[in-house]
């Protein structure tokens, strides 16, 4: 249990960093469309990813035949991912697109993980899966805005709900490359071909910017999406994934509901309700009954 506390620590940071990144976006939104700020956040992310990678490893060269899996990782985990948010935002409540986005990931992730690795969906993590979930209700639902079933949203839940699916696809996708590349390379190399794909996205967008009403919000904001939310997130997220199991670590994004909450109430003064409170206490309860099952850290790879 000692050692696997380290990575489990990692899995919650990161989750926060992503939550909390709800409410600084905000600042961005104000000068940026969606889709240059994407780019951004990636594109800025890439020097500083491969300037690391040949620091601490000497190479940042990966075999030829492992090139068109990062190309088509990237596409699907950073462009196809990316411009779904967006619009599952746009065609959808944000309360709906929360908890689509967020709450069938990791059962997506359970579900399909025996076609990428030789992990199991064990009874301790299907309940205390199950308990955090029920959280993540509590905290979106509890909120001013319930889920909406109406017909008009009927786009943007289905979107939402894709980008669960595809998201634990991209995850799982991933643990086979990380057995031969370290974390930090996958993680580069993917991010490289997903910035490459997504930048025609935004060539409508440049035009738009009035680089004058740049603020220290919106500087500190695009920091904090590349050294925080990209850099840092993702290799971190990669490495603990790695040794804790993808299905395991999966259930950990339910911490995300929860820290974008706390950043509303801190940055916009958006109120707390007592079910969210409750909420996350449950999610609490749930992913402490995952951690503390007694099982090897490191995920077998098929293939």
């Amino acid at each position: 249990m000692k050692n696997t506390q380290f990575y489990y620590v990692g899995l919650i940071l990161v989750a926060i960093i992503w939550g909390v990144n709800f409410g600084i976006s905000r600042f961005a939104m104000e000068v940026f469309s969606p889709e240059v700020f994407v780019f951004l956040r990636f594109g800025l992310a890439l020097p500083i990813l491969f300037g690391v990678l040949k620091w601490t490893e000497g190479s940042v060269k990966v075999e030829k035949g492992d090139l068109l899996k990062l190309a088509i990782i990237g596409f699907f985990g950073v462009t196809v991912l990316e411009i779904l948010v967006m619009y599952s935002i746009k065609f959808t409540t944000l309360a709906n697109a929360s908890l689509l986005n967020v709450a069938p990931w990791p059962i997506f992730a359970a579900l399909f993980a025996p076609l990428f690795t030789k992990e199991v969906m064990t009874p301790r993590l299907a309940i205390g899966g199950f308990v955090a979930l029920i959280g993540v209700f509590l905290i979106i639902l509890g909120g001013k805005d319930g889920f909406d079933f109406s017909s008009q949203y009927m786009l943007g839940n289905i979107l939402a709900l894709l980008i669960s699916l595809i998201g634990a696809l991209f995850n799982l996708a991933c643990m086979p490359l990380m057995k031969k590349y370290s974390p930090l390379r996958v993680s580069a190399w993917y991010i490289l071909f997903g910035s490459l794909l997504l930048f025609p996205v935004t060539l409508g967008g440049w035009q738009t910017i009035q680089w004058n009403d740049f603020t220290i919000g919106v500087w500190g904001a695009i920091a904090y999406n590349v050294i925080l939310c990209t850099v840092a997130a993702f290799v971190i997220w990669n490495l603990s994934m790695n040794k804790v199991g993808a299905a395991k670590s999966n259930f950990y994004r339910y911490f995300v509901p929860a820290a974008a909450a706390v950043t509303g109430a801190f940055f916009f003064n958006e109120q707390i309700l007592i079910t969210q409170i409750i909420g996350g206490i449950v999610i609490i309860f749930g992913l402490a009954w995952i951690t503390m099952e007694r099982k090897p850290i490191t995920a077998e790879v098929s293939g």
